[in-house]
């Protein structure tokens, strides 16, 4: 080791040499939002449906030979028949129509992502007669 001082202390000295780099990820955000909205619609139904009544009519005739008089007679001496009417029946029901279905599906798509990397490098230059090792 000719041309390096002895001394009791040797001092090391270090250079750090650093490179940039890239790492890439995916970050998932929300794009937007899908909304599917049931809206009721009301329709006017309308039909024309016959429905019987009955309407009771008195009529008075004289008695006839042999007439036994055999009618339902009440208590004060009025007669009773039953009058009658027909009644419309309405009646609604849920039926299914449809079955709206909705769905959602990932498209992959390739993306060409650029950027520039700085790399360090270290270069060792000499004066005079040093030989540097390594």
């Amino acid at each position: 080791m000719i041309g390096r001082p002895v001394n009791d202390t040797d001092e090391d000295l270090t250079l750090v040499r650093s490179e940039e780099e890239l790492r890439v990820a995916r970050d998932v955000h929300e794009l937007g939002r899908v909304r599917a909205t049931k809206h009721v619609d009301v329709e006017k139904f309308e039909q024309v449906v016959p429905r019987g009544v009955e309407h009771a009519e008195l009529e008075r005739a004289d008695v006839l030979e042999g007439d036994s008089g055999e009618v339902e007679t009440l208590p004060d001496g009025s007669v009773s028949i039953p009058v009658f009417e027909e009644k419309i029946v309405i009646e609604k029901r849920l039926v299914v129509r449809e079955r709206v279905i909705l769905r959602k599906h990932t498209v992959t798509e390739d993306h060409l992502v650029e950027a520039e990397l700085r790399k360090e490098r270290v270069e060792v230059t000499t004066e005079g007669d040093v030989d540097p090792i390594g």
